[in-house]
């Protein structure tokens, strides 16, 4: 059974940084494109940005230049570092793996930006 846990969001000031880890478990993540997303209070949810299997990376353009997304196969967990936080970028963040026809979804982890 897939499953997908994120964590390391908390509360932090603006300008600051956090980085949140998406741990999956069920399968092996290492040929799978991995895509982390977004979802503020009263807005739909977003895509933020996405690695594929060979490391290859993209972003919104919300979070270019202050995101990074990375990889660890070997502990099949995904990694986002997002840097100089804006209060614009508090929202549930969330990882996702599109994988056997279905979308897999973890149970995401907050990230608040206010001082």
């Amino acid at each position: 059974q897939v499953q997908l846990v994120e964590s390391g969001g908390g509360l932090v000031q603006p300008g600051g940084s956090l980085r949140l880890s998406c741990g999956a478990s069920g399968f092996t993540s290492s040929g799978d494109v991995l895509r982390w997303y977004r979802q503020a209070p009263g807005k739909e949810r977003e895509w933020v940005a996405l690695i594929t299997t060979d490391g290859s990376t993209n972003y919104a353009d919300s979070v270019k230049g202050r995101a990074t997304i990375s990889r660890d196969n070997a502990e099949n967990t995904v990694y986002l570092q997002m840097n100089s936080l804006e209060p614009e970028d508090t929202a549930v963040y969330y990882c996702n793996l599109n994988k056997w026809g279905n979308s897999y979804w973890g149970q995401g982890t907050q990230v608040t930006v206010s001082s």
